[in-house]
Protein backbone atom coordinates (compact mmCIF):
# COMPACT_ATOMS: atom_id res chain seq x y z
CA UNK A 1 0.00 0.00 0.00
CA UNK A 2 1.30 3.56 -1.11
CA UNK A 3 2.23 5.09 2.22
CA UNK A 4 2.52 9.36 1.57
CA UNK A 5 4.36 12.16 4.08
CA UNK A 6 1.98 13.50 6.03
CA UNK A 7 2.08 17.70 7.46
CA UNK A 8 3.30 16.40 10.85
CA UNK A 9 5.43 14.85 9.96
CA UNK A 10 3.94 11.13 10.28
CA UNK A 11 3.46 9.06 7.51
CA UNK A 12 -0.11 7.77 6.13
CA UNK A 13 -1.32 5.01 3.75
CA UNK A 14 -3.23 5.95 0.69
CA UNK A 15 -6.74 5.17 2.47
CA UNK A 16 -5.78 8.17 5.30
CA UNK A 17 -5.08 6.00 8.35
CA UNK A 18 -1.70 7.55 9.81
CA UNK A 19 1.52 5.45 10.60
CA UNK A 20 3.81 6.83 14.00
CA UNK A 21 7.57 7.26 12.03
CA UNK A 22 10.04 4.79 13.43
CA UNK A 23 13.19 6.83 12.74
CA UNK A 24 11.17 9.99 14.75
CA UNK A 25 10.56 7.76 17.74
CA UNK A 26 14.54 6.85 17.71
CA UNK A 27 15.08 10.45 17.72
CA UNK A 28 12.49 11.55 20.82
CA UNK A 29 14.33 8.59 22.58
CA UNK A 30 18.13 9.58 21.52
CA UNK A 31 17.36 12.89 22.73
CA UNK A 32 16.04 12.47 25.49
CA UNK A 33 18.74 10.25 26.72
CA UNK A 34 21.13 13.00 25.49
CA UNK A 35 19.19 15.43 27.86
CA UNK A 36 18.71 12.90 30.56
CA UNK A 37 21.96 12.06 30.93
CA UNK A 38 23.66 15.93 30.84
CA UNK A 39 20.84 17.21 33.09
CA UNK A 40 18.66 14.69 34.74
CA UNK A 41 15.42 13.37 33.70
CA UNK A 42 13.27 15.33 35.94
CA UNK A 43 14.50 18.61 34.82
CA UNK A 44 13.52 17.97 30.90
CA UNK A 45 10.54 18.33 29.70
CA UNK A 46 8.90 17.57 26.45
CA UNK A 47 9.20 20.40 24.64
CA UNK A 48 13.28 20.16 25.38
CA UNK A 49 13.50 16.61 24.32
CA UNK A 50 11.64 17.93 21.11
CA UNK A 51 13.72 20.91 19.95
CA UNK A 52 16.80 18.53 21.03
CA UNK A 53 15.74 15.83 18.60
CA UNK A 54 14.62 18.60 16.00
CA UNK A 55 10.51 17.74 16.23
CA UNK A 56 7.93 20.02 17.61
CA UNK A 57 6.15 19.68 21.05
CA UNK A 58 3.46 18.12 19.33
CA UNK A 59 4.95 15.74 17.70
CA UNK A 60 6.54 14.04 20.47
CA UNK A 61 3.13 13.60 21.54
CA UNK A 62 2.32 11.57 18.63
CA UNK A 63 4.62 8.71 19.52
CA UNK A 64 4.48 9.19 23.53
CA UNK A 65 1.69 10.44 25.66
CA UNK A 66 4.34 11.53 28.69
CA UNK A 67 7.72 12.15 29.46
CA UNK A 68 6.99 8.70 31.89
CA UNK A 69 6.15 6.55 28.75
CA UNK A 70 9.57 7.93 26.80
CA UNK A 71 11.60 6.89 30.41
CA UNK A 72 9.74 3.77 30.52
CA UNK A 73 10.83 3.22 26.43
CA UNK A 74 14.00 4.52 27.10
CA UNK A 75 14.73 1.51 30.16
CA UNK A 76 13.29 -0.95 28.22
CA UNK A 77 15.27 -0.76 25.99
CA UNK A 78 18.31 -0.74 27.09
CA UNK A 79 17.31 -4.00 29.66
CA UNK A 80 16.35 -5.66 26.17
CA UNK A 81 19.66 -4.93 24.33
CA UNK A 82 21.11 -7.02 27.66
CA UNK A 83 19.10 -9.83 27.50
CA UNK A 84 19.05 -10.62 24.33
CA UNK A 85 23.06 -10.44 24.40
CA UNK A 86 23.36 -12.38 27.21
CA UNK A 87 20.51 -15.12 25.45
CA UNK A 88 23.24 -15.15 22.49
CA UNK A 89 25.56 -15.68 24.19
CA UNK A 90 24.81 -18.50 26.26
CA UNK A 91 22.72 -19.97 23.14
CA UNK A 92 26.28 -19.80 21.24
CA UNK A 93 28.98 -22.23 21.14
CA UNK A 94 31.96 -22.15 24.02
CA UNK A 95 32.36 -23.48 27.53
CA UNK A 96 31.91 -21.76 30.28
CA UNK A 97 34.90 -19.50 30.40
CA UNK A 98 34.27 -18.52 26.75
CA UNK A 99 30.81 -17.50 27.88
CA UNK A 100 31.90 -15.46 30.88
CA UNK A 101 33.83 -13.42 28.83
CA UNK A 102 31.58 -13.19 25.99
CA UNK A 103 28.78 -11.76 28.91
CA UNK A 104 31.85 -9.24 30.09
CA UNK A 105 32.28 -8.12 26.54
CA UNK A 106 28.91 -7.65 25.73
CA UNK A 107 28.03 -5.42 28.94
CA UNK A 108 31.09 -3.42 27.51
CA UNK A 109 29.78 -2.89 24.59
CA UNK A 110 26.22 -1.98 25.95
CA UNK A 111 27.82 0.70 28.38
CA UNK A 112 30.06 2.10 25.79
CA UNK A 113 28.20 2.31 22.87
CA UNK A 114 24.76 2.91 24.88
CA UNK A 115 26.33 4.72 27.80
CA UNK A 116 23.70 7.40 27.96
CA UNK A 117 20.69 5.34 28.17
CA UNK A 118 21.95 3.23 30.64
CA UNK A 119 23.19 5.92 32.94
CA UNK A 120 19.59 7.30 32.76
CA UNK A 121 18.74 3.44 33.67
CA UNK A 122 20.99 3.88 37.26
CA UNK A 123 19.77 7.64 37.64
CA UNK A 124 15.85 7.26 36.86
CA UNK A 125 14.72 4.08 37.26
CA UNK A 126 13.27 4.35 40.93
CA UNK A 127 10.45 6.87 39.39
CA UNK A 128 8.88 4.90 37.58
CA UNK A 129 6.00 4.03 38.42
CA UNK A 130 5.98 1.26 40.68
CA UNK A 131 4.71 -1.27 38.45
CA UNK A 132 7.09 -0.74 35.72
CA UNK A 133 9.61 -0.47 38.42
CA UNK A 134 9.27 -4.10 39.63
CA UNK A 135 9.28 -5.65 36.08
CA UNK A 136 12.66 -4.39 35.14
CA UNK A 137 13.97 -4.92 38.63
CA UNK A 138 13.13 -8.28 37.72
CA UNK A 139 14.37 -8.25 34.71
CA UNK A 140 17.32 -7.20 36.16
CA UNK A 141 17.99 -10.02 38.57
CA UNK A 142 17.28 -12.70 36.00
CA UNK A 143 19.68 -10.86 33.98
CA UNK A 144 22.40 -11.36 37.01
CA UNK A 145 21.77 -14.92 37.78
CA UNK A 146 22.78 -15.94 34.06
CA UNK A 147 25.97 -14.64 34.79
CA UNK A 148 26.08 -16.32 38.69
CA UNK A 149 24.53 -19.52 36.67
CA UNK A 150 28.00 -19.69 33.99
CA UNK A 151 30.40 -18.55 36.96
CA UNK A 152 29.47 -20.75 39.44
CA UNK A 153 31.27 -24.11 37.39
CA UNK A 154 34.59 -21.38 37.31
CA UNK A 155 34.76 -20.53 41.35
CA UNK A 156 33.62 -23.81 42.94
CA UNK A 157 35.60 -22.44 45.69
CA UNK A 158 32.73 -19.37 46.55
CA UNK A 159 29.58 -19.87 48.35
CA UNK A 160 26.46 -18.25 46.49
CA UNK A 161 26.53 -15.40 48.60
CA UNK A 162 29.77 -15.00 47.29
CA UNK A 163 29.67 -15.84 43.56
CA UNK A 164 27.01 -12.73 43.24
CA UNK A 165 29.28 -10.44 45.03
CA UNK A 166 31.81 -11.46 42.50
CA UNK A 167 29.04 -11.13 39.57
CA UNK A 168 27.88 -7.30 41.61
CA UNK A 169 31.51 -6.16 41.20
CA UNK A 170 32.69 -6.77 38.07
CA UNK A 171 29.39 -5.14 36.69
CA UNK A 172 30.22 -2.11 38.94
CA UNK A 173 33.35 -2.03 37.40
CA UNK A 174 32.04 -2.10 33.44
CA UNK A 175 29.66 0.26 34.89
CA UNK A 176 31.79 3.23 36.48
CA UNK A 177 32.40 4.76 32.91
CA UNK A 178 29.13 5.89 33.34
CA UNK A 179 29.38 8.29 35.66
CA UNK A 180 32.66 10.13 34.42
CA UNK A 181 34.34 10.97 31.13
CA UNK A 182 37.89 9.42 31.07
CA UNK A 183 38.70 10.59 27.52
CA UNK A 184 40.18 7.37 26.97
CA UNK A 185 39.56 5.71 23.15
CA UNK A 186 36.27 3.46 23.20
CA UNK A 187 39.45 0.42 22.57
CA UNK A 188 41.41 1.61 25.51
CA UNK A 189 38.48 1.37 27.45
CA UNK A 190 36.92 -1.41 26.70
CA UNK A 191 40.36 -3.31 27.14
CA UNK A 192 40.55 -1.49 30.87
CA UNK A 193 37.36 -2.47 31.67
CA UNK A 194 37.70 -6.37 30.12
CA UNK A 195 40.86 -7.11 32.46
CA UNK A 196 38.71 -5.03 35.53
CA UNK A 197 35.85 -6.83 35.48
CA UNK A 198 37.61 -10.57 34.99
CA UNK A 199 40.13 -9.30 37.76
CA UNK A 200 36.72 -9.42 40.02
CA UNK A 201 35.25 -12.67 38.86
CA UNK A 202 38.55 -14.29 39.46
CA UNK A 203 38.51 -15.94 36.00
CA UNK A 204 41.81 -15.41 33.41
CA UNK A 205 39.95 -13.62 30.29
CA UNK A 206 38.96 -16.33 27.24
CA UNK A 207 41.07 -14.68 24.11
CA UNK A 208 38.47 -12.40 22.03
CA UNK A 209 36.09 -13.69 19.23
CA UNK A 210 37.85 -12.08 16.00
CA UNK A 211 34.84 -10.38 14.19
Amino acid sequence: MPIVPTAAGATATSGGRSRRDPERRERILAAAAELASRRGFHTVGMADIGAEAGIVGSGVYRHFDSKTAILVALLDRVMARLQEGAAAVLAGPGDEREHLSALVRDHIRVAIEDRSVLAVYHREVHTLPEEDRRRLRRLQRHYLEDWVHVLAPLRRDLADGELRLAVHAAIGAIQSTLFFRSGLAPERLADLLDGMAHACLGVEPAPAVQM
